[in-house]
C-alpha cells in the first residue's frame, strides 16, 4: 500500500510549476495526470505532453513504494482550498487516492502509474553547466523574437550555440533577430541545437528566482535541464537553423 504525508503548500507550489507542462487538450487521457512515484522518503512527481517532461523530487514522510497517476486539474483545485497543513495521501485498493486533511477527506480516482509515458533517457549526452541567472536572462532577451509559423518550425525556437569561446542564443521570425552572447560562461565542446519555446517559457518562469547552477545535457534529439529538485527533458526542434 502506498501512503505518504506532505505539506499542502509545499506540494501545491511544486505541482503548479509542473502543471505548466500539461496541455489543455491531450490526445492521450493519461497526460491529464501527474505521475506520482514513491520511493520511501522521496516522491517524484512528473508531468508530460510527450514533447516535454518535467519531474520534481520532493522530500516527504513515507515508508512505502509504488506509482499512480492522479488527475492534475482536480488535484490542483483541491490543494488550493487548503491552508498550510500536513496532508496524508493513501492509495486504496478500489482505485482511489484518499487525501486526509484537518478539515476532512477527499477521494480521487487514479490510473495505474505504468500507463504514464516514460521520460527519454539521453544516450551519451554532452554537458554544460550554466548559472540559472544567465539562462533566465538569455530566455528573456530572445524568446519574444522567435516565430510562430508552423511551416518554419526551426524559427519557432531559440538556437543555442555552445563552444569553448562562450554561449550564444539566437531567435528570429525572419523580420526581427536577436543574438545574445555570453563570453563568461563556456562549454567544453562545440554544439548547437534548437530549443522549442514552450519548455523555455517554463524554465524562464522558474529560473528567474533561482541562483542554482543548471546542468544542460543534450544530444541530437533531446535536451535535459537539471537544477535544484527539477529535471526538464524536451525534444529538440529538428532541422538546420538559418545562417544568421
Amino acid at each position: 500500500m502506498m501512503k505518504f504525508i506532505v505539506s499542502s503548500s509545499y506540494l501545491l507550489k511544486q505541482l503548479q510549476v509542473l502543471g505548466s507542462v500539461i496541455n489543455s487538450s491531450n490526445t492521450l487521457p493519461i497526460l491529464d495526470n501527474f505521475l506520482f512515484e514513491l520511493d520511501n522518503n522521496l516522491l517524484k512527481v512528473s508531468a508530460s505532453d510527450l514533447e516535454t517532461t518535467m519531474t520534481a523530487t520532493l522530500e516527504i514522510d513515507s515508508k512505502s513504494q509504488g506509482s499512480v497517476a492522479i488527475p492534475a486539474k482536480l488535484l490542483l483545485d483541491i490543494l488550493k482550498t487548503f491552508p498550510e497543513q500536513p496532508l496524508t495521501f493513501t492509495v486504496e485498493d478500489n482505485s482511489t487516492v484518499e487525501i486526509s486533511s484537518n478539515s476532512g477527506k477527499y477521494a480521487i480516482a487514479y490510473a495505474p502509474g505504468e500507463e504514464f509515458p516514460k521520460a527519454v533517457n539521453l544516450d551519451d549526452p554532452s554537458k554544460t553547466i550554466v548559472p540559472a541567472e544567465v539562462l533566465a536572462t538569455a530566455m528573456n532577451k530572445t524568446i519574444f523574437a522567435a516565430g510562430n509559423d508552423d511551416l518554419r518550425p526551426v524559427m519557432s525556437g531559440v538556437f543555442f550555440q555552445f563552444s569553448p569561446e562562450g554561449l550564444i542564443f539566437v531567435a528570429t521570425d525572419a523580420h526581427k533577430l536577436v543574438k545574445y552572447a555570453r563570453a563568461d560562461v563556456k562549454a567544453s565542446q562545440v554544439a548547437d541545437f534548437i530549443m522549442p519555446k514552450k519548455p523555455l517559457n517554463i524554465l524562464k518562469g522558474i529560473l528567474g528566482a533561482s541562483d542554482a547552477e543548471v546542468a544542460i545535457e543534450y544530444n541530437d534529439s533531446n535536451a535535459t535541464f537539471s537544477f535544484e529538485n527539477y529535471v526538464l527533458t524536451c525534444r529538440l526542434i529538428d532541422g538546420k537553423y538559418p545562417n544568421y
